[in-house]
């Protein structure tokens, strides 16, 4: 059976060129970066070019990125850290309530050490408002957390106008960036953005590192204990082999950015054809015209995600009801409950569809037949 992978929003397949120098570094690179000698040397070396690449990558600082083990630690430790050190200026924090569950789990833990946190809605198109969020502001908002791009329907916040309203306001302002990085351009100067985490899994590198983006001087209090090492905000012996990985797949998206986006939109565009031409019900989630290329949130009226999922997979199809880390549960959508209302049918009739690396107009016309005959057999 001819598999065909579409959730790419969930995880990436490892490039080539990626594994191709991660083979070669693990075994050419094994010194602890913390020791004086050669070997350590040569992989602090490494660690400083690698951090260095992905600070430009986002017009930040080196000083500025802080590794992490994924997007859901930098996320934690944008919030929690953040918060924690902070609190003496006040104890307020302004957030949405379609956050990935890495923001939403820390607010809510937050919430039991006494921090008052608002979770702003969002309207129908999958968006926040800037207005909501300046009418949030309190002189005890000392966080805003907004995601630059939703994981489950690849709306694009509006993070600059945001950013420009905090201009004016003391509290520090995070965006979750791990969809959003690789696909959009990313200005920590212009977005006015205090903190961003990012994931290399989402973009072809290795699973199991990340960054976190903290503005110079900011002070974040660690969540981890132990060594000095990545100037104490995140202890522990650095993932050199993963660092070096991410490093590759950055400097391999840069070169394939431009091409990638166009690729996207045309697969995107190909995938909605097909499905139109096969006569099935579905509806769109969210303004297309808001969305990143690489994502789509579809409805398929009188069927539901299990019998879906299942049905997909037995046809060699890989999707996903949501967020990678609920995908295994049939409990509707937070974010489309945000979006719609916890009554309406698309919260359990929603599919995730994301386009990535080894798709190709033929087998992404492959899926959508498949798919088509799929929710025909189950709305039979």
């Amino acid at each position: 059976m001819n598999e065909i992978y579409l959730d790419h929003a969930a995880t990436t397949p490892v490039h080539p060129e990626v594994a191709e120098v991660m083979f070669k570094a693990m075994t050419n690179v094994y010194g602890n970066p913390s020791s004086v000698h050669a070997f350590g040397r040569k992989a602090r070396h490494l660690i400083d070019e690698a951090r260095s690449a992905l600070a430009n990558s986002i017009h930040a600082k080196e000083k500025e990125i802080t590794f992490t083990s994924g997007g859901t630690e930098a996320d934690n430790l944008a919030l929690i850290g953040t918060a924690l050190a902070n609190q003496h200026k006040g104890k307020h924090i302004i957030t949405t309530n379609q956050e990935h569950h890495a923001v939403l789990h820390a607010a809510n833990y937050l919430e039991t050490l006494g921090f008052h946190i608002t979770y702003l809605p969002i309207n129908e198109s999958g968006q926040v408002t800037v207005e909501d969020v300046k009418n949030a502001l309190t002189e005890e908002t000392i966080l805003v957390s907004i995601m630059f791009v939703n994981n489950e329907t690849g709306v694009i916040q509006p993070i600059e106008e945001i950013g420009e309203v905090l201009k004016d306001h003391y509290a520090y302002f995070h965006t979750d960036a791990v969809q959003a990085y690789g696909l959009l351009e990313i200005d920590v100067k212009k977005l006015n953005v205090d903190l961003l985490s990012v994931s290399a899994h989402k973009i072809n590198g290795p699973k199991g590192v990340g960054f976190l983006f903290a503005r110079e001087h900011l002070v974040i209090q660690p969540l981890q204990f132990g060594g000095e090492q990545e100037r104490k905000r995140r202890p522990g012996t650095e993932n050199v082999i993963n660092i070096i990985g991410f490093q590759k797949a950055v400097e391999v998206l840069q070169k394939e950015q431009e091409n990638n986006r166009s690729k996207y939109r045309q697969l995107k565009k190909t995938f909605v054809y097909t499905l139109e031409e096969s006569a099935i019900d579905f509806e769109i989630n969210a303004d297309s015209s808001n969305q990143i290329d690489s994502i789509i949130n579809i409805s398929f009226p009188k069927t539901n995600v299990e019998s879906m999922l299942t049905n997909l997979d037995l046809e060699g199809i890989a999707a996903s009801s949501g967020s990678a880390c609920t995908a295994g549960s049939v409990e509707p959508s937070h974010v489309l409950t945000a979006m719609f209302g916890a009554e309406d049918d698309r919260t359990v009739n929603s599919i995730r569809f994301s386009f990535g690396l080894n798709n190709t107009e033929e087998n992404i016309v492959q899926a959508a037949n498949k798919i088509s005959k799929v929710v025909k057999r189950l709305t039979k």
